[in-house]
């Protein structure tokens, strides 16, 4: 043979050598945690969070067009398929006649009627399943594939774990409109503290996912860590807090219908404290079961949040910051203002639907913003 031919095999035959350890090295790197694979797993958990987002919103519109208590049953894969002859709508209002809402509100509501406050119910709650099945099936496919490290695989359990009690809260809060309650007057409606546990771990469940995606896609900035960053970042989440705080004070003013009462401001009718302020006994339950004191509290913490987002951009001004951080900051300011206006026009227009899921969405951008924020003023990594 040639030395030119014999040149030629040797290359040839390290360079397949070359090309068969790479080959065989592939799996391993592919399945171990990474730069790639953080990529995939935090656009995934963003994906799951804008579901979130769609269930409360979802969720909010059932209740401002009172359709939470059309569906009496709850079965977890029988209910999927909704009503489809006659006779199986007739027989699925024939149920509903026998609880409260019918009875009391409802009671010459006509079939039509029913299957509109059946399909929003029937709609939340296969949203609720579609973003079971968006965090679990993930779950387990990346976990297969090795995408999830030991920190990871604690986190993704406990969201899976976490949408499985969200559900389950779901229906024990509907059970609570279905009770008949023979000493009440009062418009059937479900019960104002486990609508407010239902949202809140919603929006638990929401912020979770989302603080998890961001600081898996967004780099931490490197900041100089001064007595100064550190009074931001502390202010930043005591903001934070008061932003879901005051989404949580919704969720009483929703369930007792509060935005009803006292339809102007600032001031509540001609005073600013209203003389039934504390008209129940004893005086705690005022701040979860009288509708003017709901209220009440829920302008004071929108005006608190506003008053402290807006400290907190001031506050930023004054200092260097990488530009992702002002944006978010920035965002987050402008979204306080426009919410507080949402709510002002909400109460005063007698809390028409569309204006009012308006404003119950903008709490979830305003807590997503605050949720950007916080990540992008985070410690490095060691």
């Amino acid at each position: 043979q040639s030395p030119q031919l014999q040149q030629w095999l040797v290359r040839r035959t390290r360079s397949t050598l070359a090309a068969e350890a790479g080959a065989a090295s592939t799996p391993a790197a592919a399945t171990s945690p990474n730069a790639a694979s953080n990529r995939i797993v935090g656009r995934w958990l963003l994906g799951c969070s804008g579901l979130v987002v769609g269930a409360i919103v979802l969720g909010g519109v059932t209740r401002l067009t009172e359709s939470g208590l059309s569906m009496v049953d709850w079965h977890l894969v029988k209910e999927m398929k909704p009503p489809q002859s006659q006779a199986e709508w007739e027989a699925e209002f024939s149920k509903y006649q026998k609880f409260p809402e019918f009875k009391i509100m409802n009671h010459d509501m006509t079939l039509p009627e029913f299957k509109f406050i059946f399909y929003m119910e029937w709609g939340h709650r296969m949203w609720g399943r579609l973003v079971g099945l968006a965090y679990i099936l993930p779950t387990i496919y990346f976990w297969r594939k090795g995408y999830f490290n030991r920190s990871m695989k604690a986190k993704a359990l406990g969201l899976c774990g976490f949408v499985f009690f969200q559900g389950l809260l779901g229906w024990y809060m509907v059970k609570s409109g279905l009770e008949e309650k023979p000493d009440s007057h009062d418009i059937p409606r479900v019960s104002q503290y486990r609508l407010s546990a239902h949202l809140g771990s919603a929006l638990l469940l929401y912020s979770a996912s989302l603080w998890t995606g961001l600081t898996m896609l967004l780099p931490a900035e490197k900041l100089t860590e001064t007595k100064r960053l550190l009074q931001l970042r502390r202010y930043a989440k005591g903001t934070g807090a008061l932003v879901l705080l005051t989404a949580l004070s919704g969720a009483f003013v929703a369930g007792l219908d509060a935005g009803l009462v006292y339809n102007s401001f600032p001031m509540m009718g001609d005073r600013w404290i209203p003389d039934d302020l504390l008209a129940f006994s004893p005086t705690l339950t005022n701040f979860f079961e009288n509708p003017t004191t709901v209220q009440f509290d829920h302008r004071i913490l929108g005006t608190s949040a506003l008053a402290a987002i807006t400290g907190l951009y001031l506050f930023s001004r004054k200092m260097v910051l990488p530009r992702r951080a002002r944006l978010a900051i920035g965002l987050l300011t402008s979204m306080a203002y426009l919410q507080v206006v949402l709510g002002i026009s909400t109460l005063l227009l007698y809390v028409p639907t569309p204006l009012a899921a308006t404003h119950q969405s903008g709490s979830v951008a305003l807590l997503s913003l605050a949720i950007w924020v916080l990540a992008e003023l985070r410690k490095m990594p060691k």
